[in-house]
Formats: structure tokens, sequence, C-alpha cells
């Protein structure tokens, strides 16, 4: 499979996430599902994650920002990772897991 800009990111999520210790998956992009879901899903001590991944300018649809709230509104964290800042993901993924630990 050819890595494209976007395909950089997510992988670059999931090493993050991996480091971290971090529960996640990818869901399937076949159609089946409902459509806006983030591209990476995770769990950390209980706390439901989600993070859609672009690349360059790209921006998200309408059905992504409706997925993106309603997780939100659920209590959940979101982020959407680009190139430039994955550092950024690992501190509020870090300031997260402190909070959850109560450290």
């Amino acid at each position: 499979m050819a890595e494209t800009p976007e395909w950089k990111v997510k992988k670059a999520v999931r090493l993050l996430l991996d480091k971290l210790g971090i529960y996640h998956f990818m869901p399937p992009a076949n159609g089946f599902g409902r459509a806006g879901i983030p591209d990476i899903i995770g769990c950390m001590d209980g706390h439901f994650i989600a993070i859609e991944c672009k690349a360059g300018k790209g921006h998200t649809t309408a059905l992504q920002d409706r997925e993106l709230n309603a997780v939100l509104n659920a209590g959940g964290t979101v982020f959407i990772a680009r190139e430039h800042n994955i550092p950024d993901l690992e501190l509020l993924l870090k300031e997260k897991q402190n909070e959850l630990r109560g450290l």
C-alpha cells in the first residue's frame, strides 16, 4: 500500500498511541459503517478518544464534524491530527492520562 500523506499521519498517531500504551483501532472504511466515523478510535484508562487524521490543509467534512461533536458531547476527547501537531497530541494525551489517574 502506498503511503499517502494522510496515511503517514495515521501511522504517526498509531505509533504514538502504541508508545503511550493506549488501546486503539482504525474502523474499516468499507461503506458498511456510519459515515464520518473518526479515523482512529481509542480508550485510555476508560476514557474514549477519537482522532481524525488530515494531511496538509485538509478539512473535516460535515459528517466528520457531526461525529467528533457527538464524542465531545458524550464526554470523550477528540483531536484532529496533522503532520505538524503530533507533539501536541502527545501532550494532550499525557495530560489526560495524568488527570484520569489523579496525578
